[in-house]
């Protein structure tokens, strides 16, 4: 039985119009950063909780505005991805990290068994159970949808300086990814990429290979710099690139 949602707990999944109508559809796994009290930060200072290693700054904002003006549904996750990383296979290392970036993460040291299918199971399969839902529902319509996952990454890893605006992760979706990433270089100051800075891998990457590549839908994951989320004008900006290019 699915525990009650509270203010601290809240329910494991955020449901933007789930009846839209285009075909995309959004997931946004890392909007919330988000610690019940009951974990005490994991062990965190309260300032650690508002860097990447907690979320993906910018992305829930990004994620709603887009949402709405595309008519699409949107999953957005409510839990922080300390607690348990909803964009990897339950399996992976970094499913409940030690560490993250250069920081310990004191709370997720040797948990046991018992702590970890907790977080599986009051978070991570009802937020993924609610996206296969709404694509079975829409399957048996006869219509198919394009997955599109909304993320922010930061312009320093490890002490690299990362110079790309925007990057489109794919796997098997070349094509699509091609002509978003097209339709952003029409503006000609902005570096753009694919697979970066990251890539699509089955073993540390969940919903593109799940709810897209497994389904034969297209699937890419939009990777922000997430300093150009920091404000309301680059959350504004950015969703109107994002808006244009796909529905281009």
């Amino acid at each position: 039985m699915t525990a009650a949602a509270t203010p601290d707990w809240p329910a494991p999944v955020e449901v933007l119009n789930a009846a839209g109508t285009n075909d995309i559809v959004l997931t946004c796994e890392h909007a919330s950063n988000h610690i019940p009290a009951e974990y005490a930060g994991l062990g965190l200072a309260p300032h650690e909780l508002t860097r990447h290693i907690a979320w993906d700054i910018g992305v829930a904002a990004v994620t709603r505005e887009l949402a709405r003006r595309l008519d699409a549904p949107a999953f957005l996750g409510t839990y922080s991805r300390l607690l348990i990383d909803l964009n990897r296979p339950v399996d992976s290392p970094t499913s409940i990290p030690a560490r993250s970036e250069a920081t310990d993460i004191p709370g997720n040291i040797g948990i046991d068994d018992t702590e970890k299918n907790r977080r599986i199971e009051r978070m991570f399969t009802p937020f993924h159970e609610r996206i296969e839902t709404l694509l079975d529902a829409r399957e048996k319509q006869g219509r198919k949808s394009r997955i599109v996952g909304i993320h922010s990454f930061t312009p320093v890893f490890h002490g690299v300086q990362r110079p790309w605006h925007v990057g489109i992760l794919y796997g098997q979706s070349k094509d699509y990814a091609e002509a978003l990433m097209t339709e952003l270089r029409r503006d000609p100051t902005l570096v753009v990429d694919g697979n970066v800075p990251y890539i699509i891998d089955r073993l540390e990457d969940y919903a593109i290979p799940v709810h897209g590549e497994d389904r034969g839908y297209p699937a890419v994951l939009v990777e922000v710099r997430q300093d150009l989320l920091l404000t309301d004008d680059g959350v504004q900006e950015w969703t109107d690139r994002l808006y244009a290019a796909l529905t281009a």
